[in-house]
């Protein structure tokens, strides 16, 4: 698998709680009510997460493909 990595656009997060139902190993609902992806840490406008397996990826994009207002997402990682 290549690097993969997943942002988190969490000032558009409009607290619906889909990723959290599809993904709990990744992602919970913060104290007032919007999505945070466990484990990730800011860049600049937003968090990511590196993903290490081709599960975690495919997990994460189900998180990305439910959320109604698409700030989840799945992308190869440059960084790495």
């Amino acid at each position: 698998m290549e690097p993969t990595k997943v942002q988190h656009f969490k000032k558009d997060c409009i607290a619906c709680g889909a990723c959290a139902a599809i993904a709990p190993e990744f992602w919970e609902m913060d104290e007032e009510g919007y999505a945070d992806l466990k484990g990730s840490e800011l860049h600049g406008d937003h968090y990511q997460l590196k993903l290490k397996s081709l599960e975690e990826k495919t997990i994460n994009q189900e998180a990305a493909d439910v959320c109604p207002v698409q700030i989840i997402h799945v992308v190869k990682d440059d960084d790495s």
